[in-house]
């Protein structure tokens, strides 16, 4: 079982190197991320972007150029919609956004014409924190492509947290359905929702997991506190493995707590599509964008 973000990197290596399409690779953070990826051993990198701007970055902070393969296109959208190409007429494994805002990313990756969505499909992020206040790592759905999930949505996430977590060699995640009380109350959606979810995950239906809900956040990730609180008959309460949140707000001031209040690193992607795709901030830290890169070529066929 994988207990830490290097150990994904680690794992990701010994697949052999993936070839990866970024959309608009001309930051310091993207070009820094991409190439540590390609000396881990992980990457075939080709960029779209700006020739210049590219040369430019790397000279500022000696990065090898040599490495890339580099398509010139000044233009952020036309960046997009070319790697989106490479990876759907099969010449790329991975797709990964650079300075492209993240709109302008997805709009490409949701283009119906492109090919790289299935109809029908549901599109969810998926991210893998890491903190020392916790004393595992923890797969938390989702921070940025969903704003308020339905149920059938959900069901989705749940199996996209559950096949991550296989990724890191958990066999039978344990899951928990976060809502503002671990009582069931029947005027709040995500605590009737969440049980009927555990109900569901109780009989089966889920797949091989063990899935409870509704839990607030405190009951599910501190067992003195499901102890305090009296919740009786919870295998998840104190050791999930995954969170799934009722909403992106919620989910996405979690996930910023993490990682700048705790301290915590992370590594996240978008499932749903044909190939995985790294979606990372335009602010996160090269290392968060390498662990992202390291799990999207995990997660890679």
């Amino acid at each position: 079982m994988i207990k830490h973000l290097t150990e994904i990197v680690e794992e990701a290596r010994k697949k052999g190197r993936k070839r990866l399409a970024v959309a608009y690779g001309q930051d310091s953070h993207t070009l820094e991320a991409v190439y540590n990826a390609y000396k881990e051993g992980l990457v075939e990198p080709t960029l779209y972007g700006d020739k210049e701007v590219i040369e430019q970055i790397c000279r500022d902070n000696d990065i090898d150029i040599k490495v890339f393969n580099i398509v010139n296109e000044p233009n952020d959208v036309k960046c997009v919609q070319q790697a989106v190409a490479a990876v759907v007429a099969g010449n790329a494994d991975v797709l990964m956004k650079g300075l492209v805002s993240t709109d302008k990313y997805m709009r490409g990756i949701l283009n119906k014409d492109a090919g790289l969505f299935p109809p029908k499909g549901v599109l969810s992020h998926v991210s893998i924190v890491e903190m020392k206040s916790y004393h595992k790592l923890l797969v938390i759905s989702d921070v940025a492509v969903i704003p308020l999930p339905d149920f059938k949505q959900k069901m989705k996430q749940i199996g996209y947290l559950s096949a991550t977590a296989n990724l890191l060699g958990i066999t039978t995640p344990k899951i928990a359905c976060i809502a503002p009380s671990e009582q069931v109350l029947p005027n709040v959606i995500s605590s009737t929702e969440g049980a009927l979810l555990a109900k569901m995950g109780d009989r089966g239906q889920l797949g091989n997991l063990i899935i409870d809900g509704p839990l607030s956040l405190d009951v599910a990730l501190y067992k003195e506190v499901a102890e305090h609180k009296k919740v009786k008959g919870s295998s998840v309460a104190g050791d999930p493995d995954c969170l799934l949140f009722p909403n992106l707000e919620s989910a996405n001031v979690f996930f910023k707590c993490a990682s700048h209040l705790c301290g915590g690193e992370l590594a996240a992607m978008v499932m749903g599509t044909k190939v995985p795709c790294v979606l990372t901030s335009r602010g996160d830290t090269s290392l968060t964008k390498l662990y992202s890169i390291a799990l999207a070529c995990l997660a890679a066929k």
